[in-house]
């Protein structure tokens, strides 16, 4: 049986073809009792778009672009990102637009140059947003309209650009003041890279909340995000003459496996020592002692990162966005802080 066509769509609801085209493609000028037929009609028929025709039409490449600058080794054990991108194509695909996903460890900016050289997408989504990062600037150069996804990161982008992201201060100071509630006054930090933005940003958090709690900052280590800098890091605190009695991680990964490494050197948690983690990752709920973490919605995160990049492209005022605030999750892996503070040997 022969694909149905716009024509066919056009002759069953009793119009132009430029009307079904307006239609569905969502465009203004077309009344609504009119529009509500059309899609009637297009659904009875089975018709669906050709994404190659759709994209002749409209001179677009009907694709956004996002391309990851991180190792592959903490790209794989990263909850994050396949959560993140699940929400980017439940938006896409919606709308008709595919994702264009490229890792580039080294040069990301000459992927960058590479897809706006091409005309392979419509616009990008930048992120994990260094500390001076130049990508924003030459987005701007290469006229890629981009939404840069971080934690609260304000203004300040081109007239092409968008920041969108969850403020993730609220979600780390719930975290400190629940450690000092439970007496803990050594509290150290795993961070991510601190080049990072959102390593920095939670770096800042952990502190500040510490200040306010008239505690000082306990010991900070900064790591990468990765499972293997998690495990290093609880290794080089449990080797302090003083070791923390509570320690904030920056992400799941990195706090599952310190506490890994705390009990496998006899460290009770949360008897000994408290942890915490970031990003409330399914399995966080399911180690032992289940972890209590910060809760976000990356998956919305993602939907709305990618709304926000094809009103951009179509040159439509941004919609307001409201994403579920940062949350801690309460579980097994805190407690009341010792009476003796626990010690292992290196």
């Amino acid at each position: 049986m022969p694909r149905p066509t716009i024509k066919d769509v056009a002759t069953a609801a009793g119009v132009s073809k430029g009307a079904v085209s307006f239609a569905l493609n969502d465009r203004p000028g077309v009344a609504p009792e009119t529009r509500r037929r059309i899609l009637e009609a297009a659904e009875r028929l089975g018709w669906t778009p050709s994404p190659r025709a759709r994209a002749l039409s409209v001179s677009r490449a009907l694709a956004v672009g996002l391309v990851l600058a991180r190792p592959a080794r903490v790209l794989r054990a990263d909850a994050f990102f396949p959560a993140f991108i699940s929400g980017l194509e439940s938006a896409l695909s919606e709308h008709g637009h595919a994702l264009l996903l490229q890792v580039a460890e080294h040069d990301d900016e000459a992927a960058y140059r590479r897809l706006a050289a091409g005309g392979r997408v419509d616009g990008v989504l930048v992120t994990d947003l260094q500390v001076d990062d130049r990508r924003p600037a030459l987005l701007e150069e290469l006229a890629l309209p981009a939404v840069i996804v971080g934690p609260h990161l304000g203004d300040g982008f081109g007239p092409q650009q968008s920041a969108l992201g969850v403020d993730d201060v609220p979600g780390v100071t719930a975290a400190v003041q629940h450690l000092a509630s439970l007496g803990h006054a050594r509290v150290a930090h795993v961070s991510g890279p601190l080049t990072m933005v959102h390593g920095r940003s939670r770096r800042d958090a952990w502190a500040s909340a510490m200040a306010a709690a008239g505690l000082p900052a306990g010991p900070l280590v900064e790591a990468d995000f990765s499972a293997e800098s998690g495990a290093a890091a609880m290794r080089a605190l449990l080797r302090l003459e003083e070791p923390p009695t509570a320690v904030v991680f920056a992400n799941d990964v990195m706090a599952m496996a310190g506490l890994s490494v705390a009990q496998a050197r006899g460290v009770s948690v949360p008897r000994d020592l408290s942890v915490t983690g970031y990003d409330d990752t399914e399995i966080a709920a399911h180690v032992q002692p289940p972890l209590t973490t910060v809760a976000i919605d990356v998956v919305a995160w993602g939907r709305a990162a990618a709304l926000r990049l094809l009103e951009l492209v179509d040159g439509r005022p941004p919609s307001p966005v409201d994403l579920p605030p940062a949350r801690l999750v309460v579980r097994g892996s805190t407690g009341p802080a010792p009476t003796t503070p626990s010690s292992s040997s290196s």
